[in-house]
């Protein structure tokens, strides 16, 4: 196994889950312009991430939007936000802080779906 490899059953311990935000807010400490999110996973609850996605994503933008997370990683302080899962997006280039684009479901699913 190269060191980019990993275990299969490594990776399906990672739960990604879809789920819709619901706040968002501008994380005005942040050295890098960052919103924070509310999102809601459904039976797992409304958690909360720092996400610097503002090149591409208007606060309005943003509501109601179903997005892909990873939730079942430690929680991180980012600032003065406690980052309780990781938002997904694809970046623009390989250029520090470029545009991200959020994974997303193509179609509606139910909050806390897990990704299989």
């Amino acid at each position: 196994m190269s060191n980019s490899e990993i275990d299969i059953n490594t990776f399906f311990e990672s739960e990604l889950r879809a789920g819709t935000i619901i706040g968002v807010e501008a994380l005005k400490s942040a050295r890098i312009p960052a919103w924070v999110l509310e999102i809601d996973f459904g039976p797992l609850g409304i958690k909360k991430s720092s996400a610097r996605i503002t090149k591409l994503y208007a606060e309005n933008d943003l509501l109601g939007k179903q997005i892909i997370a990873v939730v079942n990683l430690p929680v991180r302080q980012i600032g003065s936000v406690r980052s309780e899962c990781l938002v997904l997006g694809l970046p623009a280039s390989d250029e520090p802080n470029t545009a991200v684009t959020l994974l997303q479901p193509e179609r509606p699913v139910a909050n806390g779906t897990r990704v299989s």
